[in-house]
């Protein structure tokens, strides 16, 4: 046991820290699930693949623990992300695309997603890359989509 928790403190050390500036986030209407399944419409009907819808608050209740209103979507555009991971295979960590929809603690519904220059730049890509704008675009735009009613 001693064992792990010296390797999990050296991998905890050597990650890079994520600070709340690096994630964006957006104010969404409805309910978790609502606002989930207009970026699964928004995503398919950009012609982008979802590859999985993650029930964060469903895992929780398997454990018999709570979680709010919580759920991942994984999707992505493989024209898009593929220009990022041949110039850093490190983004395949990072990519498909990931957004959260969470309820926080006050019951307001929102969209999270880490900043897409952060993100590639943390996989030693560039953030300047010409990928990244259309990645951060695409984002922006179907986030938006989503959050609204």
């Amino acid at each position: 046991m001693r064992g792990f928790l010296a390797a999990l403190a050296l991998v905890t050390a050597a990650a890079p820290a994520l600070a709340e500036d690096d994630f964006v986030k957006v104010p969404a209407e409805g309910t978790v699930a609502e606002v989930m399944n207009r970026l699964v419409v928004a995503v398919e009907g950009a012609g982008a693949l979802v590859f999985a819808r993650v029930d964060h608050a469903g895992g929780a209740q398997i454990v018999g623990d709570s979680l709010p209103d919580m759920e991942l979507l994984i999707f992505g555009n493989p024209k898009l992300g593929t220009p990022a991971i041949k110039d850093a295979p490190m983004a395949g960590l990072k990519l498909p695309l990931r957004v959260l929809a969470y309820e926080d603690a006050e019951g307001a519904v929102w969209l999270a997603y880490q900043d897409v220059g952060e993100m590639l730049e943390d996989a030693g890509g560039d953030d300047d890359a010409a990928y990244v704008a259309p990645i951060a675009g695409a984002l922006e735009k179907l986030t938006a989509q989503a959050a609204g009613g």
